[in-house]
C-alpha cells in the first residue's frame, strides 16, 4: 500500500536551484510520499546517492512505487543528518533539501490528529516513537508554559485566556480534537469569521512543540554550514512566516553559506489553483562559499 502524503510543491523551482551536480549525494530531510525524491532522482546520473529521512514510518511504504538503489532511506528525524552520513561514511554532501510542510496523508488521516476538520485523538505526533503528544501538553503543562506555547508558536494575542480555559477544564479529560474545540469556542469569544484561523493556529501551535519543529530546523541549519561542500546548495521550503524568518535569518547571517534569493520564490497562479496547499509555500536556496 502506498501513501499519497501530498502533490510535491514548486518541483522544477528546487529541482532547477538544488542540483549543482548530477554524479553528487543529495539528502531529503522530509521523503514523505517520495514525489520530490523520484524527481531529484530523475535527475541525477546512475553513480550519485541519494539519502532521504522521514520520521513517519508510514512514508517508508512510498520506496516501492520509486525503486531506486541509488535512495537510502532513514526512518529518523532530519536533526540526525550528521549522524546518519556519519554512519554510511559520509562526510560531505552536494544538497539539501526540506520541505517543511505537514503532508496531506497526515492532515487527512483523523488518528493522526492533526486536522482541524476531523474529530480524532490529540495526538499531532509526526513520528510515531515521539514520546510527546498534544494530549500530554494541554494536561501537564503549568499556564506560563502554555502561553509561551500559543503566543510564540501560534502567534495568538489571546494566549493567557487560551491557556486559563484549558487549565480551568483540565477535570473535564479533553482527549479529542473536537474536545479541545468546542471546549475553545464556548469559553471564548471569537468571531465567526475568524474561527478557522483561529483553530489552525491553535493547532499549530501544539503541533510545532510536539514535534519541536522550529528547534529541528535550526539544527538542520547549522548543520549543513559544515555538510555541504563548497558550491553546496541547500533548499527548504516553508508554509508559515516562522519557519521562514528562521531561514531567512539565517542564510543571511552565516559566514559560510549565501543566499541565491534575495526575496523567496512562491508558487506560480497556476500551481496554487491546482495544489491548494501551495498557497503559502516560500522557497529559499543558500550556496555555501567557503
Amino acid at each position: 500500500m502506498n501513501y499519497e502524503f501530498h502533490k510535491p510543491v514548486m518541483v522544477n523551482e528546487v529541482i532547477n536551484n538544488l542540483i549543482t551536480n548530477k554524479n553528487g549525494i543529495y539528502v531529503d530531510c522530509t521523503f514523505g510520499g517520495g514525489n520530490h525524491s523520484s524527481e531529484i532522482l530523475k535527475i541525477l546520473n546512475k553513480n550519485a546517492k541519494l539519502i532521504a529521512f522521514d520520521i513517519d514510518k508510514e512514508s517508508k511504504e512510498n520506496l516501492k512505487k520509486i525503486g531506486d538503489e541509488r535512495i537510502i532511506f532513514i526512518n529518523s528525524n532530519f536533526k540526525f543528518i550528521a549522524n546518519f552520513l556519519e554512519y554510511y561514511n559520509i562526510t560531505q554532501i552536494d544538497g539539501i533539501f526540506a520541505d517543511l510542510g505537514v503532508s496531506s496523508h497526515q492532515i487527512d488521516t483523523p488518528q493522526r490528529g492533526f486536522s482541524t476538520r476531523f474529530n480524532g485523538p490529540l495526538d499531532m505526533r509526526m513520528g510515531q516513537n515521539n514520546t510527546n503528544n498534544a494530549y500530554n501538553i494541554i494536561t501537564t503543562y503549568t499556564k506560563s508554559k502554555l502561553k509561551k506555547i500559543f503566543e510564540n508558536y501560534g502567534e495568538l494575542y489571546n494566549s493567557e485566556d487560551i491557556s486559563n480555559v484549558i487549565l480551568n477544564n483540565k477535570n473535564k479529560k479533553i482527549k479529542t480534537t473536537l474536545e479541545l474545540k468546542e471546549l475553545l469556542l464556548k469559553n471564548l469569544k471569537i468571531k465567526k469569521t475568524n474561527i478557522n484561523k483561529f483553530l489552525a493556529q491553535v493547532f499549530q501551535a501544539l503541533r510545532i512543540e510536539v514535534n519541536n519543529e522550529l528547534k529541528n530546523l535550526e539544527i538542520l541549519l547549522k548543520k549543513s554550514e559544515t555538510l555541504l561542500k563548497k558550491n553546496g546548495r541547500i533548499a527548504i521550503l516553508s508554509y508559515h512566516s516562522l519557519e521562514d524568518r528562521i531561514v531567512k535569518s539565517f542564510f543571511k547571517n552565516s559566514k559560510n553559506l549565501e543566499p541565491i534569493n534575495k526575496k523567496p520564490i512562491i508558487p506560480s497562479r497556476d500551481e496554487i489553483n491546482l495544489n491548494r496547499r501551495a498557497r503559502s509555500a516560500k522557497l529559499r536556496i543558500a550556496e555555501k562559499t567557503k
